[in-house]
């Protein structure tokens, strides 16, 4: 590839590096089209909203369209594990063998895990060690399955659910405890890392720092295709000092190579495995937590197009609605749609749609109206409601009709 890259050459690298240039199963996706996808995009990012779909679910649905979400709960949480959960991007589905890789932040708890977690370690030793044996005597358990048995007559250690919590997270992030799976509500239940994960990924040398940013900082680089220097960092949150060493290393072996992107005012990493379709086709809603979005200066960048989560921002406030999706078109966003799963109804209700500057909304309502309804019978929902609000509610709410009539 050349050394420059205009801005649409940058947009099909970096939809090819995330899997969007991937053709679609045929028939019922399988584990090796789960095993391709996390090949592309590294690790998946778990969230408790669940206003629509769990957020994990969603980054194998936007490149696989609707597959059987057994499928990835299987990897996860059966053995043999595919998956485990840890810190990685936030809280993460990561494949196995990066476990000896993010030892690191496992061994740095003390000094980087929350405030409250760190509190815990520090001033209630015996607590740890309760829930410790809690955990090895009876796990896998919930934090609430703990406190219920923990003993009242506690002295000045203020028993109580969230501080058994906090004991228990922070054990996770030290990699002392481990998440065996997650109950109907969605709560971990917590093991021994020998109970959860493989031998031989717990066997495995643990590398140095630099070993383990150089590693991550790789992965980052061939997810995203070509990035600045901060979104390849902020992949596996990584500490600034040793991502950039880890950078400039994987120049020198020549992994990345500088270049520069039309409009970047960064310089550029690109993978020496980047790929540059002719073109991406497709449609496809992209969830809120799914990593071709994560890093929103870069979404900008790329796609020119301004995206925020505004979950906690007040309803009084919130430009476009609660839990908004990104709709792709091919290589650029036409539309963002605020989407929420009536489960009980059976209906996917549309409380507000929105189509980009530029867009046709003629073309996009057609489009986003047969995404939808793809969406909501993979959900398991029987209709979609008729958008509430937004600009393009009109033309959505006539191609929805449309949609329906040929069903």
């Amino acid at each position: 590839m050349a050394e420059s890259l205009s801005l649409a050459q940058a947009r099909r690298v970096a939809l090819a590096a995330q899997g969007f240039a991937d053709p679609a199963p045929t028939g019922v996706p399988t584990r090796r089209h789960l095993r391709r996808v996390l090949d592309r995009v590294g690790l998946i990012q778990m969230d408790s909203v669940n206003v629509l779909q769990r957020a994990h679910y969603l980054p194998l649905y936007s490149r696989l369209g609707p597959y059987p979400t057994a499928l990835l709960d299987t990897a996860a949480y059966r053995r043999p594990r595919e998956l485990f959960e840890y810190w990685a991007h936030e809280a993460s589905l990561v494949p196995v063998g990066l476990h000896p890789m993010l030892r690191w932040r496992m061994a740095k708890a003390r000094d980087e895990a929350w405030g409250g977690m760190r509190q815990i370690a520090e001033e209630q030793p015996g607590l740890l060690a309760w829930v410790r044996d809690e955990v090895a005597a009876r796990g896998p358990l919930t934090a609430a399955e703990i406190e219920h048995d923990a003993p009242r007559e506690t002295g000045n250690w203020g028993w109580n659910w969230s501080v058994v919590k906090r004991a228990l997270e922070f054990m996770f992030w030290a990699g002392e405890v481990a998440a065996a799976d997650r109950t109907n509500s969605f709560a971990r239940r917590y093991d021994l890392p020998e109970r959860v994960l493989p031998p031989a990924v717990l066997d495995a040398p643990t590398p140095t720092d630099a070993e383990a940013y150089r590693t991550l900082v790789s992965i980052a680089a061939r997810s995203l295709g070509v990035a600045a220097e901060p979104e390849l960092r902020d992949y596996f949150r990584l500490p600034v000092a040793g991502a950039r060493q880890a950078v400039a290393e994987l120049v020198e072996a020549g992994e990345l190579t500088p270049v520069t992107v039309q409009g970047w005012r960064h310089p550029a990493y690109l993978h020496a495995d980047a790929r540059m379709p002719r073109w991406v086709r497709g449609n496809t809603l992209v969830s809120p937590f799914d990593p071709l979005v994560w890093e929103r200066a870069r979404t900008e960048r790329l796609f020119g197009f301004t995206y925020r989560i505004e979950i906690y921002v007040p309803a009084p406030k919130r430009l476009y609605g609660y839990y908004v999706l990104p709709f792709r078109q091919g290589e650029r966003f036409t539309a963002r749609v605020d989407l929420k799963a009536d489960r009980k109804a059976g209906v996917l209700l549309v409380p507000a749609a929105w189509v980009e500057p530029g867009a046709d909304p003629g073309e996009t309502a057609v489009a986003l109206a047969a995404e939808l309804y793809r969406l909501a019978g993979w959900l398991g929902l029987d209709a979609v409601a008729p958008p509430a609000a937004g600009d393009l509610a009109a033309p959505l709410a006539a191609a929805l009709v449309g949609v329906a009539g040929v069903r």
